[in-house]
């Protein structure tokens, strides 16, 4: 039973009976054949029929609730038991938005020098892609802003304060100021991150609120493209202070502070609100529960 609605969760997300079967490790007629299976136990169709995939039936999109419920369900209960047996073990799947990337080696690292027989495996993502993973138990936790948009039914713990800071070259625009204002922000070249992310929207709004409007010249999801640029000296970009201080390039880059007004977001860790929690996942709440902004490497300053 279990099995088949594995399978049946897996042909839901690839959308594909091929692509899912792949995924699974089995081959097509054996997944067709266990969701056929499936549909006879229950008595009721799964999935439309055709010559290809063409999605779920209303019946099939109320099983699959229920699979994904019952799936996490053993897996947490077959981790129990193993953690019973022989400690803390397994994979934790996380999932960070980009400006929190450079400080997920400050979780990983102290939870696996106590449990040496968990590793990891970090995504990057949007929050919006983050809720919406945990809600299909897909990751285990995430790592996204707590109080600028909605969260939903999870467990939070914060873990820093993100303040925003003007980055550039040492010879770039106000390279020589000890602060800025996010009206003279919007003046100069900038890449920035996708309308997409969460962060992005967070510094438009902010620019909005002080009657600026930027339309950067470079965009991209990733933050390393990002710093490249302002590498150059010819690029300018808005980010948390943490990044460019985690990351530690070699080369000269000014940290600026953003004033008028000075703001913060909080960004912590989610996981889906359930009891129990997997114990991988408990522990890991319990861990970074007692971490402090100093552990995570979190740094307070202008430059």
């Amino acid at each position: 039973m279990i099995e088949r609605l594995e399978l049946f969760i897996a042909l839901a997300k690839e959308g594909h009976f091929g692509r899912a079967a792949e995924e699974c490790g089995v081959t097509q007629p054996t997944l067709s054949s266990a969701i056929k299976q499936l549909e006879t136990m229950l008595g009721v169709m799964l999935v439309e029929r055709g010559s290809r995939f063409r999605g779920l039936t209303p019946e099939g999109r109320q099983v699959l609730t229920w699979a994904r419920r019952i799936v996490s369900d053993t897996r947490t209960m077959r981790e129990e038991m193993r953690a019973a047996r022989l400690g803390l073990s397994g994979r934790i799947r996380i999932a960070a938005i980009p400006t929190a990337l450079a400080m997920v080696a400050g979780i990983t690292t102290p939870f696996r020098e106590r449990h040496p027989g968990v590793g990891f495996s970090v995504l990057s993502r949007t929050s919006v892609e983050i809720l919406s993973m945990l809600g299909n138990f897909d990751i285990d936790v995430g790592i996204t802003y707590l109080d600028h948009e909605p969260l939903g039914n999870v467990a939070a713990v914060p873990l820093y304060s993100e303040r925003y800071h003007l980055i550039v070259g040492a010879g770039g625009p106000f390279a020589d100021r000890e602060e800025v204002t996010w009206s003279e922000v919007a003046q100069v070249p900038l890449c920035l991150l996708t309308p997409d992310m969460q962060n992005r929207r967070i510094i438009d709004r902010h620019l909005a609120a002080a009657g600026a409007t930027v339309r950067p010249t470079l965009e991209s999801n990733s933050m390393v493209v990002l710093f490249s640029h302002v590498r150059t000296g010819e690029w300018s970009s808005i980010m948390p202070l943490n990044l460019p201080a985690a990351l530690d390039f070699a080369e000269p880059i000014r940290r600026i502070p953003i004033v008028a007004p000075a703001v913060s977001h909080m960004v912590g860790l989610v996981a889906a609100r359930r009891e129990p929690h997997t114990p991988l996942v408990s522990a890991l709440l319990a861990e970074v529960a007692g971490l402090n902004e100093t552990a995570l490497g979190v740094q307070h300053l202008h430059r």
